[in-house]
């Protein structure tokens, strides 16, 4: 656009904080509060569902689900936001953030509720409907990654987008509490009414039937924070942004602005006139995009690919490492409900002393310290503290050190959500144009479902002890969690040096970052274009 921004735009650029702001920040929140209640409850249930389905009898230990079936269990919904993420990142630049976005989340109702309701004969049977219905809410909760960090970004103001973005995503740290505080309850009462004996007392009743509701409640109840929010998202209107900038509508986006921001606004749709010979710009896959914005993708998809490898893998072992310093019991020693009340217990107090509050301090500090300053200072200190675990592992294992372990656990937890965990999402909704900024939203986050993959298949099978007696029934032998950590610390400190890939967006307009406000005429035409025998640029 030559050189001049549009006034819609530039109200929103200026706009001081108010009420809207924070109505978007709770309607896109709401869907990432369900996102991260899907994704991890799923880990407060996996060993009841070993203990229901794959029991046998007289064995030493409780049933566990065999390592194939666990790892579609754990993963299938990670390969369903990979795959949600790209085509509704993509699709929310061909038809407008706002329709959908509400495509995204009915299929997370309608999924959730589902996945609850997964029956079946035989065990497999259940496994593979859960699987089914576990792969489509993740598709419809990848969906919900590129379009509420692009439509936050867009409605935002220059000096506290990044707040904003973040506070969005930090809702993730409120779902993963929910999901752990719920299952407390949950299991706390189904205990107090069905009262069992442990696995070493009495293999067969300590399980009880009624503990094939509570997999299925707790995964349920996730539908209804986003069934709550779908008439507001359908309410919202499409953002400026989209809509004069890749709509190319300025008298509609100046209309919606003015009513959410009550203020009159000029619709310019000369200046949209101007742009229309270079109708749609340059598209993805050319020269012109990989000179402006090559390398600024390359380090938004690595570092949340390296960032979530460290990520996922540490809170799906989580529960392994709480066993081994002793938070949990063994398994025998409790009968099946317990054993969900225990590990929701150990989950929730990980999320609120250092996940919740790492999200925060992202919120309170990114337009302050800025993007990259935040995210350098997230992967050293997670480089530092994963190495700090690792190499006296040892040490760490006595129960005299327990206590020390947690704090540094939760150390590493804190940096990261006080570090890459956020800013990998606020930075790839404000760096690249409006037409593509969803799409490229898409490819980072599906990038970092990548790392999740790698982190979370990956270490079930990496973190198995070395002797093969010892590894968890049915897996090959491993490196050991020691090792594992070691390994984990390299891939941070990997993180550390693609941040240097990353431009600073703090408090720069959108189309100041992305050069949309530069966008030049199309080569050869030196005369100022008249009214008459507009030539138009080759289309992408």
């Amino acid at each position: 656009m030559a050189g001049e921004q549009l006034q819609v735009l530039n109200a929103l650029d200026v706009a001081k904080t108010q009420w809207y702001h924070f109505t978007a920040i709770i309607i896109a929140g709401m869907g990432f509060f369900t996102d991260a209640y899907d994704l991890f409850c799923i880990s407060l249930v996996t060993k009841l569902l070993g203990r229901i389905y794959y029991h046998v009898d007289g064995a030493e230990k409780p049933g566990s689900l065999p390592p194939n079936v666990s790892a579609a269990v754990n993963g299938v919904a990670f390969c369903g936001t990979l795959a949600g993420q790209l085509f509704f990142g993509w699709l929310g630049d061909k038809l407008g953030r706002k329709k959908v976005y509400g495509m995204t989340l009915m299929l997370m109702v309608i999924c959730s509720v589902a996945s609850g309701l997964s029956f079946g004969h035989t065990p497999k049977s259940v496994m593979a409907t859960l699987c089914f219905f576990r792969f489509w809410l993740g598709f419809g909760i990848g969906g919900d990654y590129p379009l509420s960090a692009t439509i936050m970004a867009e409605y935002a103001n220059k000096k506290t987008r990044g707040a904003f973005i973040a506070a969005v995503f930090a809702m993730q740290g409120f779902g993963i509490l929910a999901g752990g505080i719920f299952a407390i309850i949950l299991s706390s009462s189904f205990n107090a009414m069905f009262e069992a004996p442990s696995y070493e007392v009495d293999a067969l009743r300590s399980t009880v039937p009624q503990a094939d509701y509570v997999w299925r409640i707790i995964l349920m109840v996730g539908a209804l924070p986003a069934a709550l929010t779908y008439y507001w998202r359908m309410k919202m209107p499409e953002t400026a942004r989209y809509t004069a900038l890749v709509a190319k509508n300025a008298k509609q986006a100046a209309s919606d602005m003015s009513k959410v921001l009550q203020m009159d606004i000029e619709a310019e749709p000369q200046k949209i006139e101007q742009t229309k010979e270079q109708k749609s710009g340059f598209g993805l896959f050319t020269k012109e995009f990989a000179k402006r914005h090559g390398l600024h993708l390359l380090g938004t998809t690595s570092t949340w690919f390296l960032l979530d490898i460290a990520f996922y893998s540490q809170n799906l072992f989580q529960k392994d490492i709480f066993s081994a310093i002793g938070w949990i019991p063994s398994a025998k020693s409790m009968n099946a409900i317990d054993e969900v009340y225990r590990i929701a217990r150990a989950q929730t107090l990980i999320a609120l002393c250092s996940t919740v509050p790492g999200y925060w301090f992202t919120v309170a500090f990114i337009d302050k310290m800025g993007r990259f300053a935040i995210q350098l200072m997230g992967f050293f200190f997670m480089t530092v503290f994963m190495f700090a675990l690792a190499i006296p592992y040892d040490h760490w294992t006595h129960k005299e050190n327990r206590i020390g372990f947690v704090i540094m656990y939760s150390l590493t937890f804190f940096f990261a959500n006080f570090g890459p965990n956020a800013t990998t999402f606020v930075v790839p909704a404000e760096i690249f144009p409006a037409r593509l900024r969803s799409t490229c939203h898409g490819i980072s986050a599906a990038s970092g479902k990548l790392g999740a993959i790698v982190g979370a298949f990956g270490f079930l099978y990496l973190a198995q002890n070395q002797d093969k007696a010892k590894a968890d029934a049915g897996y090959p032998a491993g490196i050991g969690v020691k090792n594992s950590l070691i390994v984990l610390g390299i891939v941070n400190a990997l993180g550390f040096l693609f941040t240097f890939l990353v431009p600073e967006s703090k408090g720069k307009s959108l189309e100041e970052m992305s050069g949309e406000n530069e966008e030049k005429e199309p080569q050869g035409e030196a005369e100022p274009p008249s009214s008459s025998g507009r030539r138009t640029a080759p289309v992408a």
